[in-house]
């Protein structure tokens, strides 16, 4: 488990994470979410013991990370694929980190099959792409076997059939009761594998709870409905505050009123209804709608 409290980090004037509070628990993968300069890698560097927190604690298991030694038993991380010597073969990269940590020397054997490397295991990493890096950089973090596992953007360079493997290797951790924090930008891949989310805007908490809620929590929840009436359903529905959109299948997409109360227009007004169904809004979404206030670096329209 991975619990901040109060957690604080300025570089001057500058306050990079500000008072966060959050608690990564076992047994779940848990997205850790926020616009580019929101303070998670800062965040994660924290944690890591690699960054002393200004005000605050941050504890795994109940213990400054940076007070336990042969840290790869407790923790394993990938921050930064590109973070390795280039000269060195992938097997002698994962050799030098078993023995500084006191791990037996099969467990590079090991860790280079999990992640799919043991045929370019012999090759130096200067010649490895971004996803092979990316998989390196996991295997790494599977050393200790460690309870605790914490992945800043370890999709990037992936291509597909890895993007998958990755998702799947999460989920796995997770089920063996491992604490499994991830952070990413790909929001409809995080939707698909994280269960709990951490989002945060300019260093401070947006939110820690479950995916399904943070979505519900989003004002663009969308009905589709479908019927041979629709004219007299888009005035009344139109006057109830609610936009209606029609779709190049027939359909009709309403917005800003619930599926209930759509319902009970058209039972009013004696419009016969052939579909409606409510619609969610995806964790990208309500990630946009959410974090708004908390983006830093805002593109603005060209002149």
């Amino acid at each position: 488990m991975i619990e901040a409290t109060e957690l604080t980090k300025r570089y001057g004037a500058t306050t990079a994470v500000d008072r966060l509070s959050f608690t990564v628990r076992p047994g779940v993968v848990t997205g850790f979410l926020g616009p580019n300069g929101a303070g998670k890698t800062t965040t994660l560097r924290m944690v890591l013991g690699l960054n002393r927190p200004s005000d605050g604690t941050v504890t795994v298991d109940g213990q400054p990370f940076g007070d336990r030694p042969r840290g790869l038993r407790h923790v394993g991380a990938l921050l930064d694929a590109h973070d390795v010597h280039g000269g060195c073969t992938a097997r002698a990269h994962l050799t030098a980190l078993a023995v500084g940590n006191g791990l037996p020397r099969r467990r590079v054997a090991e860790v280079l099959t999990e992640a799919g490397l043991s045929e370019v295991a012999g090759r130096r990493i200067g010649g490895f792409s971004l996803g092979m890096k990316q998989r390196l950089g996991i295997a790494a973090a599977l050393l200790g076997d460690p309870p605790v596992l914490l992945f800043d953007e370890p999709l990037n360079g992936l291509d597909p059939e890895g993007v998958r493997w990755v998702r799947n290797f999460f989920k796995r951790r997770a089920d063996e009761g491992r604490t499994v924090l991830v952070s990413s930008h790909l929001m409809r891949e995080m939707e698909q594998t994280a269960e709990e989310l951490i989002v945060i805007g300019r260093g401070r908490l947006i939110a820690a709870e479950g995916l399904r809620d943070f979505a519900a929590r989003s004002t663009r929840r969308r009905v589709s409905i479908r019927t041979p009436d629709a004219d007299a359903l888009s005035g009344p529905l139109t006057d109830a505050g609610a936009t209606v959109r029609a779709e190049p299948d027939g359909a009709y997409t309403v917005t800003g009123l619930p599926a209930d109360r759509i319902g009970e227009l058209a039972f009013a007004h004696g419009v016969r209804l052939h579909e409606l169904s409510p619609h969610a809004a995806s964790l990208e979404e309500a990630f946009m709608e959410l974090t708004a206030q908390g983006v830093e670096y805002a593109a603005g329209a060209p002149r």
